[in-house]
């Protein structure tokens, strides 16, 4: 089998903390005992660029129990768990991804796992998807999913543009994904970043988030409980009015810069905080992304504004510039939560890839006759994750009368 991780040696470690997590990922078990039983993926080939973690790990296992061939590279270069590559390796999955991978290993480990020639690609902000339209336009692919806002959008606007040419499922758009994952998930994980790379107390600071979508909500309110006062920066007027009411302060940029104590991004936009902000900040302000790709902050101009550089702690990076003030920068302003810290609980994650392994199965039956658009995971699906995951957690669901269901149905009831 080809490979290419960092340590083959770190595979009994991958074991017992892919262990741990798959305790954790009730609804991905019920799921993954259909799949050994069903086969449903038989014959299927995937190939996968995402976040290899022990979450990961379970769902190419998953996948793997439902019949289908997987291989797996990274998606992002600060995010591969050197001992889950090699457990997985020892469980017969190909991996290509190396922590701290520069960006040449990076595309060529792209590469590797679609010269498995994929039926359907498991994507995590569509780079993947990218190569495969603009180096790799002949290789036919059934269908995709992608995982992450930042690769959502990026697909909208190949659509937008009429180059997508297969049909790709928005797994971020599904409500288990995004209301859970994206808020609690990140929420959490952002900030378990920040607290591993820096071990700062966050009440009383002056905590500034980029971006009020379900990922700056989530960091909001986890900073807002940790005793942090928060500022919330958005361009959305729907979405700013929104922080306000939820008691945050709403500003520019500008206008925070010289107030935050940590600032941390979640827009999926470019330079967030640039020059005119790095000249107005505190000495000692902490700047984290928590977006997808490491160009929330610009770090180029930092770099040139700065006198000297050096790694203070593990994942912060001090930026010393000329009038003394020091700036840090948490995991190279690359994904905080899983640059500096483990990403998203499985707890959490659960949700988001028994979406991912329903929409493979959705696919594999319906990707052929569909067009190249982005596509929702039907609505029924969605709802039976939801319900999986109540009932893991001890929930009941109420179940409605005949007699409610037929006055819901009609528009002919009144008073």
């Amino acid at each position: 089998m080809e490979y290419d991780i960092a340590d083959q040696s770190l595979a009994e470690l991958g074991h017992r903390r892919i262990e741990w997590a798959t305790r954790r990922m009730p609804v991905l078990g019920a799921i993954r005992e259909r799949f050994e039983r069903d086969k449903p993926l038989a014959d299927v080939t995937i190939g996968a660029c995402m976040h290899v973690t022990t979450e990961t790990a379970n769902l190419m296992l998953v996948l793997r129990a439902g019949g289908a061939r997987v291989a797996l590279c990274a998606s992002n270069p600060l995010s591969t768990q050197d001992d889950v590559a090699a457990a997985l390796v020892d469980a017969g999955v190909p991996v290509f991804a190396i922590r701290g991978e520069d960006s040449e290993t990076f595309y060529r480990h792209i590469n590797a796992v679609l010269d498995s020639k994929p039926d359907l690609v498991f994507d995590d902000g569509a780079d993947m998807t990218t190569v495969l339209h603009e180096q790799r336009s002949d290789q036919p692919i059934v269908g995709g999913m992608e995982e992450t806002t930042t690769g959502v959008i990026r697909l909208r606007a190949m659509a937008a543009d009429n180059v997508l040419r297969f049909p790709m499922v928005a797994v971020n758009d599904s409500d288990t994904k995004h209301l859970f994952d994206n808020r609690h998930g990140t929420g959490q994980s952002s900030l378990d970043g920040i607290l591993r790379a820096a071990n700062i107390l966050f009440a009383g600071r002056t905590v500034v988030v980029a971006g009020y979508g379900d990922c700056g909500l989530g960091i909001a309110q986890r900073a807002d409980g940790l005793g942090a006062k928060v500022i919330v920066v958005e361009s959305n007027p729907v979405r700013a009015l929104s922080a306000a009411m939820d008691g945050h302060r709403v500003m520019t940029t500008h206008e925070a810069a010289p107030l935050g104590d940590v600032f941390i991004t979640a827009t999926g936009d470019i330079h967030v905080f640039r020059r005119e902000h790095f000249e107005v900040m505190k000495d000692g302000a902490i700047l984290a992304n928590a977006g997808h790709f490491d160009v929330e902050i610009d770090l180029a101009v930092l770099s040139e504004m700065a006198d000297s550089y050096r790694e203070l702690r593990d994942n912060l990076g001090e930026y010393t510039l000329a009038d003394g003030r020091r700036l840090l920068v948490v995991a190279e302003g690359r994904l905080v939560n899983l640059g500096a810290a483990e990403g998203h609980p499985a707890d959490v994650m659960d949700m988001s890839f028994a979406d991912q392994a329903l929409a493979a199965e959705w696919l594999k039956d319906h990707g052929p006759s569909l067009e190249p658009k982005v596509y929702v995971l039907p609505r029924e699906l969605d709802h039976e994750v939801a319900r999986l995951k109540l009932e893991s957690m001890g929930g009941g669901l109420e179940i409605l009368t005949d007699e409610q269901i037929e006055y819901l149905k009609s528009w002919r009831h009144g008073t």
